[in-house]
């Protein structure tokens, strides 16, 4: 059964009003979660409000009681690895167990520009990334002090405390073949793709299997989600004109694994995705004040998918 949740870009607008409405809706009418996107603003002018991610997700812990969430994901560039791990922590106790931390290299030059935080080079960055993951990991799963002696973090008898009420789930995001796969099948519990076609998924799915396979590894399980963009008409005029907006036609925007469609249109694709081996699909809502989609969708589409 495919699980369906909503993903936000919270560089795109993200304010208080609109997070905590959609917050409830998503709760309200049944989608499995809600995860968005920790960006300090878009790639390009103009700059939009951008709600701070860890702050948004403690309200969300207090004032949610069944949907999961987490970020689509948090970049290792923003924030030293002992704190991601502490924030996540004590989100996740106060949710009840609902977090799953999502992590990620980084990525978008402007915003580290602007703000002054160093991205790296490709290959240094994805060193300090791994090394990030590792101090997270050790953090959240040991109950005795951690000492970690690498080039970019350095602990001395450090320990997250108190401790973490259940094991937290790491998830990595991304399409690399190379980096990212071998990262979640070495560290991750989840593995989350973005953009992709069924098709291209079940290839990728494939290529993660087999860095798991590899007899130097530990025998382990990662879920797979996937995070793709979300165009949805509750009757065909409402569609063709959000399509129009996009200055592309339905099949160039299906061929880059948009779900795109009316309700009867998403609940076939859907099923495609759920063929290729995706066990939760974050749909990307980036109308922030169209509810009445959101509400559309669920009702005629979250019924015909969790059957």
């Amino acid at each position: 059964m495919l699980e369906l949740a909503i993903m936000l870009e919270g560089q795109n607008g993200l304010n208080w009003e609109r997070w905590q409405r959609i917050a409830r809706a998503v709760e309200d009418l049944g989608f499995v979660g809600l995860y968005r996107s920790d960006h300090y603003t878009n790639g390009s002018p103009p700059d939009q409000a951008s709600l701070e991610l860890w702050v948004s997700l403690t309200w969300l812990a207090c004032n949610t009681q069944r949907i999961e969430f987490g970020p689509l994901v948090t970049p290792m560039s923003f924030r030293h690895p002992t704190m991601t791990a502490r924030m996540a922590s004590a989100v996740d106790d106060l949710s009840g167990g609902r977090l799953t931390l999502g992590l990620g290299a980084g990525w978008q030059e402007r915003e580290h520009h602007n703000y002054g935080w160093e991205l790296l080079e490709l290959k240094e960055r994805f060193k300090r990334f791994e090394e990030g993951v590792q101090v997270i990991e050790r953090l959240l799963v040991s109950n005795t002090p951690v000492n970690f002696n690498g080039q970019y973090y350095r602990l001395t008898d450090a320990i997250l405390l108190p401790r973490p009420k259940r094991p937290i789930p790491i998830l990595i995001g991304g399409n690399g073949e190379k980096r990212t796969l071998s990262f979640a099948a070495r560290y991750a519990d989840e593995w989350n793709a973005t953009f992709q076609t069924p098709e291209n998924f079940a290839r990728l799915s494939t290529r993660l299997d087999e860095y798991l396979a590899q007899p130097d590894g530990e025998p382990r399980m990662v879920r797979r989600s996937m995070m793709t963009g979300c165009i949805f008409g509750k009757d065909e005029v409402a569609l063709q004109n959000k399509i129009a907006a996009r200055g592309r036609t339905i099949d160039q925007l299906r061929e880059r694994g948009i779900v795109v469609g009316t309700a009867s249109q998403v609940v076939e694709q859907l099923g495609k995705i759920s063929e290729a081996g995706v066990e939760r699909v974050m749909l990307q809502w980036l109308d922030l004040d169209d509810i009445d989609g959101l509400e559309a969708m669920a009702k005629s589409v979250l019924g015909q998918v969790d059957r």
